[in-house]
């Protein structure tokens, strides 16, 4: 794993740290769905296997990566399709006398299928968007989650825990450092850990198998990355068939497809069919 850890004198500051980094990640999983069928199916696969209650897991994991204490979650799943997630979050743990008590601590009741919560400056954010469309037989499943925080603590070390929990053909990152705090002699600090691009922190492993572009603000602390898988394993994007089934001119043309559809989410524009 890389972490560009560096080896840096720790500051010496003048109250709180007041700086904000909240990290927004983006992913996409596409999937070859030819049926009305295939594509009801998937959807319904894709809300069993994304629900609330996995996606809340994988959030407060998040939580625990990065050093951080969950104060409150509300969950909700969505009809016909999707869930949201939400964690108000802490960087250190609050003691039980001091916690708000509409604070839940993530602990949900079993008779209540979801929880009313609120948002602070340090929270942790999950909502799904599954979709299909029958023009191109291709359905897509997106995640947007974002991780804020505030203090010392930084979302970004969770990057490959959240790469890993889900299958992804593109990924947008972004990263931003925001506000400042003050040392001991009253000087400002924009950012307090080095960094040049948010691939410092991404395992080779990964990039190794993805495609990736920067684009980066360094006077502003914004980083921005995306991804694109480089291979396209067919059966890997084939729902209820597999390769075997298909003719390779049928082969051909949903490779196309696919990737038509993942250059497009990668470049954010639409394509003219030839």
């Amino acid at each position: 794993m890389i972490l560009a850890k560096q080896t840096q004198k720790k500051l010496k500051l003048y109250g709180f740290n007041n700086l904000t980094k909240t990290l927004s990640f983006n992913i996409y999983d596409i999937c070859y769905t030819k049926t009305e069928e295939e594509r009801k199916k998937y959807i319904e696969y894709i809300d069993e296997q994304y629900n609330a209650d996995r996606l809340t897991k994988i959030l407060t994991n998040v939580t625990e990566i990065i050093g951080a204490s969950v104060l409150n979650v509300a969950k909700q799943d969505y009809d016909p399709q999707g869930a949201s997630v939400t964690l108000l979050i802490s960087e250190e743990e609050v003691p039980l006398y001091v916690l708000d008590p509409s604070c839940n601590r993530g602990i949900i009741s079993p008779i209540r299928k979801s929880v009313v919560g609120h948002l602070d400056k340090s929270h942790v954010t999950v909502h799904t968007y599954p979709e299909t469309h029958p023009q191109n037989n291709i359905s897509t499943f997106r995640v947007d989650i974002d991780v804020s925080t505030c203090g010392t603590i930084s979302p970004i070390n969770a990057l490959n825990y959240l790469i890993d929990s889900f299958d992804s053909d593109i990924i947008t990152i972004d990263y931003r450092v925001r506000g400042f705090t003050r040392d001991i002699d009253g000087r400002k600090h924009f950012i307090d850990h080095k960094i040049n691009s948010i691939q410092n922190y991404i395992d080779k492993k990964t990039i190794d198998r993805y495609s990736l572009i920067d684009m980066n603000i360094y006077q502003s602390n914004i980083f921005h990355t995306k991804m694109k898988l480089k291979d396209i394993k067919l059966d890997n994007y084939l729902f209820e068939i597999s390769e075997e089934d298909l003719t390779e001119e049928e082969r051909k043309d949903i490779i196309q497809k696919l990737d038509k559809e993942m250059t497009e989410i990668f470049y954010g524009k639409n394509i003219p069919n030839v």
